[in-house]
């Protein structure tokens, strides 16, 4: 079945064509998930949100691409969760930092040791980078840097103008870059900028 079918056949109540989509994007939900929280447990809480909601709301779903629909839950549910910990923030950045769950994805497909331990000090670099930017600039980032969203898609996601996710991706590059410049030791040598 297309996409469109199964859209129709999830909005008439058949739950396997609703879990055949949840299949198809489940892995992108978690990955933008985790990197707007930097937490995997985290992550895994708003997918299951996100994806209760979906279901509940698939009805509503006119004439959008089904992906920047899931994703627009993703995010929303992500900005619940920042709202709840910041209410009674839990973690500190370097538990966060430490977190086994974190994938490597950044490595490399057979990386050597020396390769996987300058992926895994970029990875934790980027990381603490993006935990520190505003919501709103993290998320712009997470979608178009790491996920690949175009600029269009993004502010579908994210109920914005162009131009806001423009502005945003372009601050939250700017701080990103200035906090990645400022680990100096953290960056592998091939990412340090040279004097």
């Amino acid at each position: 079945m297309d996409e469109l079918s199964l859209i129709a056949a999830a909005q008439n109540g058949q739950v396997t064509a609703f879990n055949q989509l949840v299949r198809e994007h489940q892995t992108l939900a978690y990955n933008v998930a985790y990197r707007i929280l930097g937490d995997g447990e985290a992550a895994s809480d708003a997918c299951q949100e996100a994806f209760l909601s979906a279901y509940k709301n698939i009805r509503r779903l006119r004439g959008a691409s089904f992906k920047s629909w899931l994703m627009r839950i993703v995010t929303n549910a992500c900005y619940d969760q920042l709202r709840r910990r910041q209410r009674r923030p839990a973690d500190s950045l370097d538990d966060l930092m430490d977190d086994p769950e974190r994938g490597d994805l950044l490595s490399d497909p057979a990386p050597t040791p020396e390769s996987q331990m300058m992926s895994h000090e970029l990875e934790s670099a980027i990381v603490g980078g993006l935990q520190l930017l505003p919501e709103d600039q993290r998320v712009t980032v997470v979608l178009a840097d790491v996920q690949g969203f175009d600029y269009q898609e993004v502010a579908d996601i994210t109920r914005t103008s162009l131009g806001t996710v423009k502005s945003r991706l372009s601050r939250g590059r700017a701080r990103l870059r200035d906090y990645l410049l400022g680990c100096g030791e953290l960056l592998p040598d091939k990412y340090r900028p040279t004097l």
